[in-house]
């Protein structure tokens, strides 16, 4: 067996192991961030359930952290004490970003680990079987419910040689998106075999695996082995350790090679992270802004290639850099051995361990700015500054273009870039909150800002649905798209009627007010619709909008999964070419779809009453997908069963 197999298999609960086949598998830990945590403990606490059933969750608070008003420290005081009633523990602001802190602080190899964010996958990085998903899903599994999923197909990645001066793993995730594409690992997990799987450190493991989720992949995973072990360790966690890896005559239904020996230097250039060239080809181009940091590249390793890089040089007068490590463990490090203050004199401005830029909260571009940035996305507008252009490098290559001023291959370096791994981290977990002791409970007070507002729920699917498409668009369509994340934003991800303002607007600005005087209807897209984040607001929201079914050419997996779990229907067209039929403001309606889908069709009718037209949809749908649909969602479908 391969290691994804052997992780499913230890924690499956239904369904066979067979690629394409609904089954469902125990979860061991849970993640939360504070983006999507808010809307998903409210959902749990709806769920009426006492105290979490995993072996351990984690609210983290590391996105939301500018706090220009109330809303912010209200969310975060809710998050806290929720927390701390049910059992869950609480990294607080300061304390680092999500995945980062997982890594260092709860990553267990073998274990289940479902995060409310798209990029839990970076604990692929140590061994776990890590997957993003909707926050509804998430309570589900804190409450001690199984998680769904369709079982993947099983990538190997085998890497061969080792990576030369210059070249980070930064650069062996953009080669497999250059070859892949942002869609190309759909249905997937990518799992990293091969003798250059030895010679990465467990965080440029993570690196690689937390940009699985800009293939689309399910997850990416890696072995745990003694580069694990030196690394847990080194955290004073050896006793988390355990051996895991494929066997040696494991099969994969796909493969890939890559020797590293040969790659260069690579930059993804705006707006997606499968634009990629190498830095030579994309050329000296002027540069305004360098960030370093983000969830996937702020490890204690990443920050002191970079100090050695900056020591004794000053920032280009044009650049403005910032950096943010990714974690309290990291920014004590290199505060304790002098590296802080390399950066501080090149010119460096020091952000907090939190999320930041890369989701667009602080430090936004100029007008038309071009910026290098280390972190995994580069979506259009996704930095807060709809006219700059985002590109996505290695640490190394973004330190030395800080200098320079213009992009620029880290190769003509003369340092030295070998950074070992220190014996010990600096371990002080003060900023990481236990919750209450068993029977406790009762004594804690949760507390709820005026900023919290009640999340919309879906209602019993109608004999046949009616609208009109009140949006067509492209492909590639993100959930920044549908639901913007922006520092302006951000503070109100739990009032839902707030955000329903800004749904879909980098699209067409006139969207929510058409959405509401129609009182709802229909959404048309392209391929890939909902790439990106985990969030549930992009679900969330056009319910709230009265939005009832999206037809697209296809979906990303998690949004499809939001959408079910929020009674909107997920239609993909059967012919492509029929969603060039369909014109923005045609009606459109799908007769009879509560009988067709309870007698558990696959195949529907898009009827276009403009046009007198009929399509071809799809919705395959297991039983269980299929009550939540005619249920009008999950919560909905949960209180049905009692």
């Amino acid at each position: 067996m391969n290691l994804t197999q052997k992780i499913l298999k230890d924690h499956l609960v239904t369904g066979t192991l067979a690629a394409g086949e609904e089954i469902s598998i125990r979860i061991d830990q849970t993640l939360t961030q504070d983006s999507t945590g808010t809307m998903a403990y409210l959902q749990f606490e709806a769920m009426g359930i006492g105290r979490v059933k995993t072996r351990r969750s984690v609210a983290y608070i590391d996105h939301n952290t500018l706090q220009t008003g109330f809303e912010n420290a209200d969310d975060h005081q809710y998050i806290q004490s929720v927390a701390k009633k049910h059992g869950i523990w609480c990294s607080k602001p300061g304390n680092g970003i999500c995945h980062q802190v997982n890594v260092e602080r709860f990553g267990v190899p073998g274990m289940t680990l479902l995060g409310s964010d798209s990029h839990t996958p970076t604990g692929g990085g140590i061994g776990m079987l890590a997957i993003g998903a909707g926050g509804l899903d998430v309570a589900v599994a804190m409450g001690g419910g199984a998680y769904y999923l369709t079982c993947p197909k099983v990538v190997g990645v085998k890497l061969s040689g080792k990576l030369p001066y210059g070249v980070a793993a930064k650069d062996i995730i953009l080669e497999v998106l250059r070859r892949l594409s942002v869609k190309g690992g759909t249905g997937k997990v990518m799992e990293y075999i091969g003798e250059g799987v030895k010679s990465l450190t467990v965080p440029e493991r993570a690196t690689i695996a937390n940009m699985g989720a800009e293939l689309g992949a399910t997850t990416s995973v890696f072995p745990s082995d003694e580069v694990t072990r030196a690394f847990l360790k080194a955290q004073g966690r050896e006793g988390d350790f355990r051996e895991l890896g494929a066997d040696p005559d494991a099969e994969y239904d796909e493969t890939l090679e890559i020797n590293l020996d040969t790659l260069e230097p690579l930059v993804a250039r705006p707006h997606l992270p499968d634009n990629v060239v190498t830095v030579k080809e994309a050329g000296p181009i002027k540069v305004d802004q360098v960030f370093i940091g983000s969830c996937t590249n702020s490890s204690y390793q990443d920050m002191m290639r970079v100090a050695r890089i900056l020591k004794g040089k000053t920032v280009h007068p044009d650049v403005s850099l910032v950096i943010g490590p990714g974690s309290k463990q990291v920014l004590t490090m290199l505060a304790e051995n002098g590296a802080l203050a390399d950066m501080l004199n090149a010119g460096a401005r020091i952000l907090e361990c939190a999320c930041g830029p890369c989701i667009g909260m602080g430090q936004s571009p100029k007008t038309n700015a071009v910026s290098v940035r280390t972190n995994n996305r580069n979506f259009y507008a996704r930095s807060g500054t709809a006219s700059a252009g985002i590109y996505l490098t290695s640490c190394e290559t973004a330190a030395v273009t800080a200098i320079a001023g213009v992009l620029t291959d880290p190769r003509c370096l003369d340092i030295d870039l070998e950074v070992e791994q220190p014996a010990s981290f600096d371990v002080n977990d003060n900023l990481i909150i236990p919750p209450a002791a068993e029977g406790q409970e009762d004594e804690v007070e949760v507390v709820r800002g005026p900023n919290i507002k009640p999340f919309p729920l879906g209602h019993d699917l109608e004999e046949t649905v009616c609208g009109k498409v009140l949006l067509k668009m492209e492909d590639n369509i993100t959930t920044d798209h549908i639901m913007p994340s922006n520092a302006k934003l951000l503070p109100y991800r739990s009032n839902i009627p707030h955000l329903s303002d800004y749904c879909l607007t980098p699209v067409d600005e006139t969207f929510p007010a058409r959405a509401k005087a129609e009182k709802g209807g229909i959404l048309v897209a392209g391929s890939n619709y909902g790439q990106g984040s985990s969030r549930e607001h992009a679900a969330l929201v056009p319910l709230y909008l009265g939005i009832r079914a999206v037809a697209a050419k296809s979906f990303a997996r998690i949004h499809q999964a939001n959408l079910i779990n929020n009674g909107i229907l997920p239609l993909t067209f059967a012919e492509e070419a029929d969603y060039d039929r369909i014109d923005q403001g045609d009606e459109m309606s799908l007769p009879a779809v509560r009988e067709a889908i309870a007698a558990g069709k696959d195949e529907l009718e898009l009827r276009n009453e403009t046009k007198q037209e009929s399509y071809r949809v799809l919705l395959p749908l297991t039983e269980r997908q299929r009550g939540m649909i005619l249920a009008g969602g999950l919560i909905n479908y949960i209180r049905t069963r009692g």
